[in-house]
């Protein structure tokens, strides 16, 4: 598992107050208004009720949430994120007004079944890439403005992350190839142009842009959308000429082809399915 850095509250509160909106509109919660007295004290917990198993992530958002409808709400943590959870498991224990916990219950609920999603998601996909000693990664797949906390679920399944943005790498891809006139052209005008300590990664689809990203000497080789005997074909001819590149496989990969993509000795599978088609984990919210 990797080291999993919490994300602080000062990082998604936009985002949480932007969740609480969408869901409170100009008027709040018109059911509990009406029905709950505001003095009402409750217990309640979170449980997970995944009967496959799933991996816990977005507890901490979750607070968060009750935190911002109420600020007197207590959470007790019962896991930690990236924690294997069984059939039934709290999660947590939460103390507070009836109404200001029905408030936040959807809300919360949402970003701990879409984290918790992603994170068993991404658990599957590392666990099969582990005996290989492959190392899975996301991609900017993510959904819009939700790429802090995605990401973040990645880290808790123990995948780990690929840039974050534009800003944070250099990644030649088809269309910047297309547009410079090709591998060994675009290599040769990045090179002119960023500073020595950053890495260049190149996407290549075939043979011949793989010749030109090793004459380019590019720092790390994308193999885009390859099949595992052509693949493999690929990370020999690579290794034969250097051993320091970085390999990495991307397209097509699901849990079913994951495994002969791992057996073909390539370092690093991105998979844009962790985040963009992760299903959603079932957790409730019990009063007691």
């Amino acid at each position: 598992m990797n080291m999993i850095k919490r994300i602080e509250k000062y990082e998604v509160l936009d985002l949480v107050k932007g969740a609480i909106s969408e869901d409170m509109g100009g008027f709040g919660d018109i059911t509990s208004k009406y029905l709950i007295p505001d003095r009402s004290i409750s217990s309640a917990y979170i449980v997970c009720k995944e009967p496959g198993g799933a991996i816990l992530s977005g507890l901490d958002i979750a607070a968060y949430v009750f935190g911002e409808i109420d600020p007197e709400i207590l959470v007790k943590p019962l896991k930690d994120d990236g924690t294997s959870l069984d059939f039934m498991d709290r999660v947590c224990d939460i103390e507070g007004s009836a109404a200001s916990i029905l408030k936040a219950e959807r809300t919360c609920l949402n970003f701990i079944q879409h984290m918790s999603g992603i994170a068993t998601l991404t658990g599957r996909f590392v666990n099969i890439a582990a005996a290989y000693s492959v190392k899975i990664v996301d991609t900017r797949k993510t959904k819009p403005m939700l790429r802090k906390i995605e990401k973040y679920a990645v880290l808790c399944g123990g995948g780990h992350n690929h840039r974050f943005g534009l800003f944070d790498g250099v990644l030649i891809k088809d269309n910047h190839i297309a547009a410079a006139g090709g591998v060994l052209r675009a290599i040769d005008s990045i090179k002119k142009n960023v500073p020595h300590t950053v890495r260049i990664e190149v996407e290549v689809k075939d043979f011949d842009e793989l010749d030109q990203a090793l004459e380019g000497k590019a720092d790390i080789i994308m193999l885009d959308n390859m099949g595992p005997e052509d693949m493999g074909k690929a990370v020999k001819i690579i290794r034969e000429k250097r051993e320091d590149i970085i390999i990495e496989a991307s397209g097509n990969v699901n849990l079913e082809t994951l495994e002969d993509i791992c057996k073909t000795g390539i370092d690093v599978v991105s998979v844009g399915a962790l985040t963009h088609s992760a299903p959603a984990i079932d957790f409730s919210l019990e009063f007691e």
